[in-house]
């Protein structure tokens, strides 16, 4: 554990004087769709109220979401490039054209947007869906996988045909990842509470049937996915642990116990470090891959949300949802190197393959702020309907992918 962070480590078993509660968020079952946010619950997840029955059950209930409100395709927001000539012409940066589409999940508009990266132009909706949090794609751009959290189900839409499956999984699977070779998908079966009948399974997902595969016991509550990037292992999020998964055999081969409730998760591109957001004790937790063990506690704000990890390595960014603003982490020193602000509730945050943009997804303010990773500067916000009340979007997931000629 890094020297500077370990004085202000506090081991969640620990007492320690109470935190304010802070602005955390619970999306309702079906009413979601239509915008509604409560604020002030103080639970870790943004995963549905309500009793989850047993997290694998035989006829999932037919919820009926509400008429979302619809995303403005074809609107285009100003997002600016570097500031100056020298910085607009490296490589990497957001003057550079950006040849990836964004997808981004919207809980409160029902949807999946689709997103060119270099004109920030919604091209379109190509998912439909209930609540959707988590959002993933293929490598190749063929399917899209969008967690239905306010159903039982994860709908998988062909880009090409435009034909919709809809996988039943469990009780509202919150996050959905790719396998890095294409063939599976990992979706989260968060339930409706950690408790007895709660749900403690990730669902595998066939890519190449769109039904599922098996089923992995991992702790109670599972959030997050992601993969190392050679895809032989994947990490999940739970109440109070994160789950390593050998991919080759479907088994979790180890647990590290994280009592102050991890949320987000991002691995670094040599797939050696683990990067874990505690949101109630305000920290981002650095883990050693192989062993689990600690290499840093960092007091990464108010209540650190999300992460990503840039490609060469050299920053993670972290969403801190109760200051309305995404900071920037050297993972070299382990110290802030910068502080942006962002809209209300930043929820959600993603890196352009390339490294040129980050994308902070506002929760509240329905919008994406756009940060310049060379300078850490605002670049601009993406906006995606006139308008509209601030809650009708709920941007919670993102994912992206290189673009096709076609596409």
């Amino acid at each position: 554990m890094s020297e500077e962070s370990a004085d202000r480590a506090q081991p969640a078993g620990d007492a320690q004087a109470p935190r304010r509660r802070r602005r955390r968020i619970a999306v309702t079952a079906g009413a979601a769709a239509a915008g509604l946010v409560v604020l002030g619950v103080p639970v870790t997840t943004f995963a549905l109220s309500g009793s989850a029955g047993s997290g694998q059950p035989a006829s999932a209930p037919a919820n009926s979401p509400e008429q979302p409100v619809h995303l403005q395709v074809g609107r285009q927001s100003d997002v600016q490039p570097n500031a100056t000539s020298s910085a607009s012409e490296a490589p990497g940066s957001p003057a550079a054209a950006s040849d990836y589409h964004a997808f981004i999940s919207f809980a409160g508009a029902g949807a999946v947007a689709e997103v060119d990266t270099t004109t920030h132009t919604i091209l379109g909706e190509p998912v439909s869906a209930d609540t959707t949090e988590g959002v993933a794609v293929t490598p190749d751009g063929s399917q899209i996988f969008a967690a239905q959290t306010g159903q039982y189900s994860v709908v998988a839409v062909n880009t090409t045909t435009k034909a919709k499956t809809t996988i039943e999984v469990g009780a509202y699977p919150q996050d959905v990842a790719v396998t890095p070779d294409g063939q599976q998908v990992y979706a989260t079966v968060t339930g409706g509470d950690t408790g007895p009948g709660g749900s403690n399974a990730v669902a595998v997902i066939d890519v190449s049937t769109d039904a599922v595969a098996s089923d992995i016991t991992v702790g109670a509550g599972p959030r997050q996915v992601v993969f190392s990037p050679d895809g032989s292992r994947a990490y999940v999020t739970t109440e109070t642990s994160i789950a390593v998964i050998d991919t080759a055999t479907g088994k979790v081969i180890k647990t590290i116990p994280d009592p102050a409730g991890p949320q987000g998760i991002a691995v670094s591109p040599d797939g050696k470090t683990l990067y874990v957001t505690n949101p109630d004790a305000g920290q981002l937790l650095v883990l050693d891959a192989a062993t689990g063990l600690p290499r840093a506690v960092i007091s990464a704000g108010a209540e650190p949300y999300s992460v990503a990890v840039t490609p060469d390595g050299s920053t993670a960014y972290v969403a801190d949802m109760n200051s309305d603003s995404v900071v920037a982490i050297s993972t070299a020193s382990h110290r802030i190197v910068a502080t942006m602000p962002t809209g209300l509730l930043p929820g959600s945050v993603g890196i352009v393959p390339d490294g040129s943009q980050v994308w902070v997804g506002n929760v509240e303010s329905g919008s994406v702020t756009v940060i310049n990773p060379a300078t850490n500067t605002v670049s601009g916000t993406i906006t995606f309907a006139a308008g509209t009340a601030p809650l009708d979007g709920v941007p919670l997931g993102m994912a992206f992918v290189k673009a096709t000629p076609a596409s």
